[in-house]
């Protein structure tokens, strides 16, 4: 059959998980067309990942997401390569949040939808042209072989990406070793657990609504096989039994899986016009929910600099800062998650570490830590431009006190602009950059009140986020990459992060 050109778009997002639905509703509210291709038909009822993490929950909280998940359980508790550890941070989404993926998808097509992003279903890639100026797409489809022409393409189809075997990139780092094997199972009665290790493994359960117990096991010793499929579910059941001593075999499996301790990063984020994010960059196990959310959050950096490029209003340059600020946090996540592999998966030689390990979360500093590196809250790119306590960092979401009452942070990030925070008794230039970008910079006056107890607080944690500045520049995933008084400093900073000024403007 003849293939036939479809159309031609700004952006192809290959794969509608949760990372591409998140990255296409991005892209939409930065005004690119973008069209994701999914060789799925239905959406999946797997529900691999359940956790959403503090930061995550900020970006969901800045587009306006959070109140479709209703009032999801969320609990302090997480662990670090099984050692039980409290994830309570200061901030409004302390902890974690328990959300199947399925419900995570389901919400983020839906927005990305309404946006009115296109998402192709039943549509696998096959082949990738890059052309000058374009790349071209080739899939098949429920109708035959289609081609599509789009100014960039983003690959998030996981771990196994077809994007990247088409385009060669190079994935160093180690392959599974040890693998857990995992399974969704009706019927069965056996006790929770939460990473028990015993004599010969690592036993999980969880009970589930609906009947359903996940339970995961790893037998100390075994080898990761090499597999095209998900196990057996005899063969969960043996393992399982030689492990805790109880038999599975009465149970219905609802859902089969297994997952090692590969641990493998792309060199690059960004070839060219092809860009890569979540499982497609990074592979790693995925330990109390830190991949999805590493990936949703490659989403937030990509998106709407992505939109910028595609759209004109920007320089190709600002996407080797995706790679850039990206890269070095996915190296840091895939080195912590190694560490609780070694934890979760060694056999009595680890005892040692992780009895040290569990004396130094529970001495403070430590947990501090380690939560914050878990749920995302630490991140701060390197932006340079001064020694502001908030530079790289993420704006707090807190109100800011402004003329006409107190503003909410994440309802001013609601529609994927920038932010420009002036205070009241700035000079005129800066207030006047405002209106210059007007098209993609949002201005809030600021006037701290004085009189508030926690006034010269840390404005990561305290009420005055401007902390000596007259102005801050927020980029729309909320971190700020200026801060200071001079007007020539942040012109120079909002050019170089939103481009230069809309001539007819």
């Amino acid at each position: 059959m003849a293939t036939d050109t479809f159309r031609t778009t700004r952006v192809v997002v290959v794969g509608a998980g949760p990372v591409g639905l998140f990255l296409a509703g991005e892209l939409r509210l930065g005004g690119a067309d973008v069209v994701v291709l999914e060789r799925l038909r239905t959406p999946t009822t797997e529900s691999r990942a359940s956790t959403l993490h503090a930061r995550t929950a900020e970006l969901f909280d800045c587009r306006g997401l959070l109140d479709a998940l209703g009032d999801p359980p969320r609990e302090p508790r997480g662990h670090f390569g099984g050692l039980p550890m409290d994830l309570s941070m200061p901030g409004p989404y302390s902890g974690q949040w328990k959300v199947p993926q399925t419900r995570t998808e389901e919400l983020l097509q839906d927005w990305a939808g309404a946006l009115g992003a296109d998402v192709r279903r039943g549509w696998e890639v096959r082949e990738l042209g890059r052309r000058d100026g374009y790349v071209e797409v080739t899939a098949d489809t429920p109708e035959g072989p289609r081609r599509l022409r789009a100014a960039y393409v983003v690959a998030c189809d996981g771990e196994d990406s077809t994007v990247r075997r088409l385009t060669g990139a190079a994935f160093p780092g180690s392959p599974a070793g040890r693998e857990l094997l995992r399974a969704d199972i009706a019927g069965v009665d056996i006790p929770n657990r939460r990473f028990e290790r015993r004599e010969h493994g690592l036993a999980i359960a969880a009970r589930m609504p609906g009947g359903v117990t996940r339970v995961m096991v790893h037998e100390f010793g075994r080898p990761a096989r090499r597999r095209t499929g998900p196990p057996g579910f005899a063969e969960v059941v043996e393992v399982w039994r030689r492990v805790t001593g109880e038999d599975l075999g009465g149970g219905r499996p609802v859902w089969l899986n297994a997952f090692g301790d590969a641990n493998q990063q792309l060199e690059r984020y960004r070839h060219g016009r092809v860009l890569f994010a979540g499982d497609a960059a990074h592979r790693q196990m995925p330990s109390g929910g830190q991949a999805l959310n590493l990936g949703l959050q490659d989403a937030a950096n990509l998106g709407w600099k992505l939109a910028a490029v595609a759209c004109g209003r920007a320089s190709r340059g600002l996407l080797d800062t995706y790679h850039d600020e990206r890269h070095a946090v996915g190296r840091r996540v895939l080195a912590n998650i190694r560490a609780q592999a070694l934890l979760l998966l060694g056999g009595r030689e680890v005892e040692p570490a992780r009895a040290l390990l569990g004396e130094l979360i529970a001495a403070g500093p430590t947990r501090d830590h380690l939560a914050a590196m878990i749920t995302g809250l630490d991140i701060r790119y390197p932006v340079g431009g001064g020694t502001h306590p908030l530079l790289g960092a993420r704006l707090p979401l807190g109100t800011l006190p402004t003329p006409d009452g107190p503003v909410g942070v994440a309802e001013l990030l609601r529609d994927g602009r920038g932010l420009l925070l002036v205070a009241d008794t700035a000079r005129a230039e800066l207030r006047w950059l405002a209106k210059v970008w007007s098209d993609r910079v949002t201005p809030v006056a600021v006037r701290p009140d004085t009189t508030d107890p926690h006034y010269d607080a840390d404005p990561l944690h305290g009420a005055d986020p401007l902390h000596g500045a007259e102005g801050l520049l927020v980029r729309p995933d909320g971190h700020v990459v200026w801060a200071g008084a001079d007007p020539w400093a942040a012109t120079a900073a909002i050019r170089h992060w939103f481009g230069r000024p809309d001539p007819g403007l």
